[in-house]
């Protein structure tokens, strides 16, 4: 008898932990596993602005796969198109081959991607922060921006070097901003040339409020804390228009600056795209057991998967988190393992347990199980928080490493000239375009004659 097959499509919070679970779960005589992924790590997203301010090294946010998992055979490559029919799924391996995968059961966890909102310019001059790679080239670029402003003569030329524009008032661009600004204030110190008074950080959101969903109270305190430091918050504006060296707003200002960091929201991956199947503003629409009805056999969560929120009632999904889909994960592993033994599956309920943003030094807003908290208190449930939601001990200890070294030794401001002259833009880290269309995925996925 052939061994059922169990693909997983994406390594990130949902298909890690749903693999990790399926190898507890299962013997290895009752299933294969196998991962596709174009990365060899799972990424822990909420730390990446720590990252990016150079807090932490990328090793910190970035566990291996191979350490986590045993038996799972893990894909190098990107998963490019669906056939639900034939039970198969292209990938695009990293050296350019493509193969075809076979399934029993699939666990569709691509991810999600930056929303653009086809605005003129996004895509060619703006640099998100969903990978490591973005966060460590926004990190070298920061850097870069004020080694050019010192190395300056035309005052123009250095002011607009010294601007900075994050797009996004969530939790990434909120930590972003006010991570990188905590880092070039810091930076400003050691260049006796340049003025700390033209450094301007920018942070944009077209809602009217900044994180609306800590609540009134707790987003004006995230809002006074960010001002008082100097940041500089419009609300209810976004972006008309992006050039190399300019960025122009819907309110009619233009900013001359060569920095702008995308972080106002995101989108499902576009395989999604690539199934015949109904949709939830782009997000692949399941039951509460995590299964995609009409197709056999798939399960689909995490970020580009509409989940049903049994707490909040009908209508209601889970918003794309990393705390969802962690969870997600566990129960999408329970249910292919009884579906794969014939027994009953089970829905995937979670109470949110509240929500954590970092805005550096002593400094965070957290609201853990409904609890309204500032300031120091919560920045310790803030990193208590990320310490227990990374997957391994060696993680957590170079975590801790990184905060203790950063808050006893200060900032190091080191540019590592990998990108030196090289313009980056979101398709560069996100590949957005590498799906394939039904037809080219059903002749790929087709019974090749013979001869």
């Amino acid at each position: 008898m052939t061994v059922p097959r169990i693909l997983i499509v994406g390594g990130g919070f949902a298909g890690m932990e749903a693999a990790r679970k399926l190898e507890r779960l299962l013997k290895p005589a009752e299933a294969t596993i196998r991962l596709v992924t174009p990365y060899d790590h799972q990424l822990y997203l909420p730390l990446l602005p720590h990252v990016a301010a150079g807090i932490l090294t990328p090793q910190s946010v970035a566990v291996s796969l191979r350490r986590l998992l045993r038996r799972t055979v893990i894909i190098p490559g990107g998963a490019v198109g669906v056939d639900p029919a034939a039970k198969a799924v292209v990938v695009r391996k990293i050296n350019g081959e493509t193969a075809v995968e076979h399934y029993d059961y699939l666990v569709l966890t691509p991810g999600s991607v930056t929303r653009q909102f086809n605005i003129p310019g996004v895509d060619e001059h703006a640099v998100g922060m969903k990978t490591l790679a973005e966060a460590a080239w926004v990190r070298d670029h920061v850097i870069s921006q004020l080694d050019l402003a010192a190395a300056s003569s035309d005052p123009a030329e250095r002011e607009t070097r010294l601007r900075f524009v994050v797009v996004g008032g969530g939790y990434a661009g909120t930590e972003t901003a006010a991570y990188l600004h905590h880092l070039t204030t810091a930076a400003v110190k050691r260049y006796p040339g340049l003025d700390p008074a033209l450094i301007k950080w920018h942070l944009i959101d077209i809602a009217p409020k900044l994180m609306p969903e800590l609540g009134d109270r707790l987003g004006a305190r995230a809002l006074t804390i960010l001002r008082r430091r100097g940041l500089d918050i419009s609300l209810g504006v976004s972006v008309a228009e992006a050039t190399r060296d300019k960025v122009t707003f819907t309110d009619g200002r233009t900013l001359p600056c060569h920095t702008l960091i995308w972080t106002a929201g995101v989108a499902a991956s576009p395989l999604i795209a690539t199934l015949d199947a109904e949709t939830n503003r782009g997000r692949l629409v399941v039951r509460p057991d995590l299964t995609v009805p009409g197709l056999d056999g798939v399960f689909a969560l995490g970020d580009a998967a509409a989940v049903p929120d049994l707490y909040k009632g009908t209508g209601a999904v889970c918003p794309p988190t990393a705390q969802h889909a962690m969870r997600q994960g566990w129960v999408a592993a329970k249910n292919v393992a009884a579906a794969l033994r014939g027994a009953p599956l089970t829905d995937y309920r979670h109470r949110d347990m509240g929500l954590v943003v970092d805005l550096g030094g002593l400094q965070a807003v957290s609201k853990p199980l409904g609890v309204e908290m500032t300031g120091p208190p919560a920045e310790f449930v803030a990193r208590g928080y990320h310490l227990g939601a990374l997957r391994t001990v060696p993680a957590r200890m170079r975590t801790m490493t990184n905060w203790t070294l950063n808050a006893l030794a200060g900032y190091d401001f080191v540019r590592t000239g990998f990108q030196a002259g090289r313009p980056a833009t979101l398709a560069d880290f996100e590949r957005t375009d590498a799906y394939l269309t039904p037809d080219v995925i059903t002749s790929h996925t087709a019974p090749k004659s013979a001869g």
